[in-house]
């Protein structure tokens, strides 16, 4: 492909090379660390190959998010581009798709329990930063954002509890739906 390849760390920051330089599938590889100044204690965490124009919902377990453009991820800097704020004790989830933001819901989850449902357009489209609050975590930093999803209307909704799981039509979350950055 001649697209570039898009690297995220865990500190936030985004690298980026042309996919077609990577070594072939029939060598061993090579490191990362050879392209990228990578800083200490950091590890890779996503790998991301999509057009310009592709938004992706971006977020970390400390409930704030935005929803960005995989053009803006794109930096041919040595040291990445600053990508997403986020405190040093908290950790990034995985960059979800977003195929419309007009149609598309977020689903977010707290390690509490609580469950928001509200649509994407709801969140700013921005090339970097920390974002909007997505899930009011409430004070003292107890309570993270373990869950963050996307779905349209006419999806279904798979909670998981230990052994036990709930399937939930979109029809089912109206309880839940509520304005972004409620509890």
């Amino acid at each position: 492909s001649n697209s570039p390849a898009v690297f995220i760390d865990s500190s936030g920051r985004a690298f980026a090379t042309d996919a077609h330089t990577l070594p072939s599938a029939r060598s061993q590889g090579e490191p990362l660390t050879g392209r990228f100044n990578l800083a200490a204690g950091e590890t890779f965490r996503q790998v991301l190959m999509a057009v310009d124009e592709q938004k992706y919902l971006l977020a970390s377990d400390s409930g704030y998010g935005f929803i960005g453009k995989f053009a803006d991820m794109v930096s041919r800097n040595k040291n990445g581009k600053a990508l997403i704020n986020k405190p040093d004790d908290k950790k990034l989830h995985n960059p979800m798709k977003v195929a419309d933001v007009t149609a598309d819901w977020v689903i977010a989850v707290s390690n509490e329990g609580r469950l928001l449902v509200f649509p994407a357009a709801d969140l700013p489209v921005m090339s970097k930063g920390k974002g909007n609050k997505i899930l009011n975590l409430g004070t003292g930093g107890a309570e993270t954002l373990i869950g963050l999803s996307l779905m349209k209307e006419g999806d279904l909704l798979i909670v998981n509890s230990g052994k036990r799981h709930v399937k939930m039509k979109f029809k089912d979350l109206e309880h839940y739906q509520g304005e972004r950055g409620r509890r």
